[in-house]
């Protein structure tokens, strides 16, 4: 595992960032590739001295990941390995609050960025593991709402070419499958503010302060503990399609094997979900880029 903790620090004021097509992280079907962000220019400093503290930028996967969990469909899911690999991480403090089901602008006040790419594994830990740690920026003293990365091919380690890589076990009426899921499209998620029991990207000077990046792949498998028609299973893959590929007793596939060997449903499926993987505890973001690489 790559684990490159960062220490660039970028402060720019009054920055502005805009989106193109905004997919809700309800898990709409992408129909395009977005356009790039606008390049914004640094135009004065937002930080002085002794009004700085520290923040901390974590990724979480929630119990489902750390501790396993049953599909929609009956199999008993634990991880080995987790693999996000996350760029051009950036934490900022918008006015208005940036709203990712409402605007197309998200509008900095101030902002801290990460150089390069980080990867990370989310079922690393035991399952009362804390969220992973992705690193930490000085940073101006005041309220991050909003928070925007990209999940990018990994350059290096395990999940080398993939985006997201999910390696584990899956069990059902005494059939075990191993499983490695190996995903290379590319996203970008733009968020608002987090929502959770405890509000974060708080920071006061001289202190520390964490945000968190939050992969819901329940999206992906739905939830046995949910009702058949709950939203969280009406419109997950899955395992049993998955289950389905497996060669002698394994499944082991990328997005191409994917492509190839699932139902056109399946698969358009699997693409719509992929957008509505990236929240902000249970605050939601817009996907921007969906690119098959």
């Amino acid at each position: 595992m790559q684990r490159n903790f960062f220490k660039a620090l970028k402060v720019s004021a009054l920055g502005c960032l805009a989106l193109g097509v905004l997919a809700s992280c309800g898990g709409g079907t992408p129909t395009a590739t977005a356009p790039e962000a606008e390049p914004t220019e640094p135009t004065e400093t937002a930080s002085a001295e002794g009004e700085t503290g520290t923040l901390v930028i974590r990724a979480n996967g929630e119990d489902f990941v750390r501790q396993g969990f049953t599909t929609k469909d009956g199999w008993e899911i634990e991880f080995d390995n987790l693999y996000v690999s996350l760029a051009d991480i950036t934490a900022a403090q918008t006015d208005p609050p940036f709203d990712p089901e409402v605007n197309d602008t998200l509008e900095a006040k101030a902002e801290v960025k990460v150089d390069g790419t980080q990867v990370v594994d989310l079922a690393e830990g035991d399952e009362a593991a804390e969220p992973v740690a992705v690193g930490e920026v000085e940073a101006p003293a005041g309220r991050f709402n909003a928070l925007a990365w990209r999940m990018v091919p990994a350059e290096s380690g395990p999940s080398e070419g993939y985006s997201i890589w999910m390696q584990g076990t899956a069990t059902k009426e005494g059939e075990e499958i191993p499983f490695t899921v190996k995903v290379n499209e590319e996203l970008a998620f733009t968020c608002g503010d987090f929502v959770g029991d405890n509000r974060k990207g708080i920071l006061t000077a001289g202190e520390e302060a964490d945000l968190e990046a939050t992969f819901h792949f329940d999206h992906l498998f739905g939830d046995g503990s949910a009702p058949a028609d709950d939203g969280i299973n009406t419109g997950a893959l899955g395992f049993e399609p998955l289950a389905a590929l497996a060669e002698n007793g394994v499944v082991d596939v990328d997005s191409s094997a994917l492509q190839a060997e699932l139902s056109e449903a399946d698969y358009t499926t699997f693409l719509s979900i992929l957008p509505s993987l990236g929240h902000v505890g249970e605050g939601h973001c817009a996907e921007t880029k969906l690119a098959t690489l």
